[in-house]
């Protein structure tokens, strides 16, 4: 026998052999995804193996040896992998993060995700220094605030309260609900350029959902003060963040309340991203004493969390007598 035609035996046998391997199953079975152009070309009469040139012989075989498609690949892996929308951990990884410093610091939130556009193009954005402020007859602000079990979460951002329901506020003949409260170091506000050491946001929400914010500024004072508020607040911050603690007995909001309730109102935004625009803004005017060490506490915590005074593009700001 020639070189050629053992050759040319060798590969016909070797073809035969792995054809069981990479056949693509039962014949009542089709093929998932068939290349259309191979589904629509027309059947041509078939070519006796023994009579078809080697390298066509070799052409198939390597056809039959080719890897999975790149897109069935990916496919498998695809289910195997981490799932965003099932996986928590996967889903937090995938959050926009966003900070007070560096690339995202608030010069940056804009360009972190298109919701935040209004941080950088907004017009009516907060904090801002509250200077020239109109003194008029504000109807003075009904606090309908009660002793209410709480629970405290570090999210990453702020120290957060959140109360249970049944608090809130009524002014300008609108009630809100209590949401939340929260604290930034230094305090955001300004008033006639004057800082203060921090302040509580205190975020309400009425049943239209327009946001109003009340803000109670906070002071250094004596060694011995212990606002109890605050002191609670602090007893009971987890140890680990995003986890939130169940507070130790009821916390009543009036006790954060300075004497005199005289306060600023003007209209702003959310202080951190998506800076939404339309919140209400409440500034009581008389600043809360905290001593060194509560002030410390959340030093530690948070070093600085502000965001920077805005522009005050002109609004009007009220302050009552």
């Amino acid at each position: 026998m020639s070189k050629s035609k053992r050759t040319l035996g060798f590969a016909l046998s070797l073809g035969l052999a792995l054809a069981p391997a990479f056949s693509a199953g039962p014949k009542t079975k089709p093929v998932e995804k068939a290349d259309k152009a191979e589904t629509e070309k027309p059947a041509a009469a078939a070519t006796p193996a023994s009579e078809e040139p080697l390298d066509v012989l070799r052409e198939r075989l390597a056809e039959r040896l080719k890897t999975t498609p790149k897109g069935e690949s990916a496919k498998v892996t695809g289910r195997g992998g981490p799932d965003a929308k099932s996986d928590p951990k996967a889903k937090a990884k995938a959050e926009v993060h966003w900070g007070y410093a560096g690339d995202i610091g608030p010069e940056h939130w804009a360009e972190l995700k298109p919701e935040f556009r209004a941080c950088a193009i907004g017009t009516r954005q907060s904090p801002i220094d509250i200077r020239e402020g109109i003194k008029v007859d504000l109807a003075p602000i009904a606090f309908d605030y009660k002793p209410s079990s709480f629970a405290v979460l570090d999210n990453g951002h702020t120290v957060q309260v959140n109360m249970a329901a049944g608090n809130s506020l009524e002014v300008m003949g609108k009630r809100y609900a209590l949401q939340q409260f929260h604290f930034h170091r230094p305090a955001e506000e300004r008033i006639n350029g004057r800082g203060f050491e921090m302040v509580a946001h205190l975020v309400h929400k009425d049943a239209e959902g327009r946001l109003a914010v009340l803000a109670v500024l906070f002071e250094q004072g004596p060694d011995d003060t212990k606002q109890p508020v605050v002191q609670s607040v602090w007893a009971n911050i987890p140890l680990e963040k995003h986890e939130a603690l169940a507070g130790q007995g009821p916390l009543d909001l009036t006790q954060l309340l300075p004497a005199d309730r005289g306060y600023y109102t003007y209209m702003g935004s959310l202080t951190t991203p998506p800076c939404s625009e339309g919140v209400l803004w409440l500034v009581m005017r008389q600043p809360v004493a905290l001593s060194a060490a509560q002030l410390n506490v959340f030093a530690r915590l948070y070093p600085m969390n502000a965001r920077p005074v805005q522009a005050g593009s002109g609004r009007l700001i009220k302050e009552s007598q």
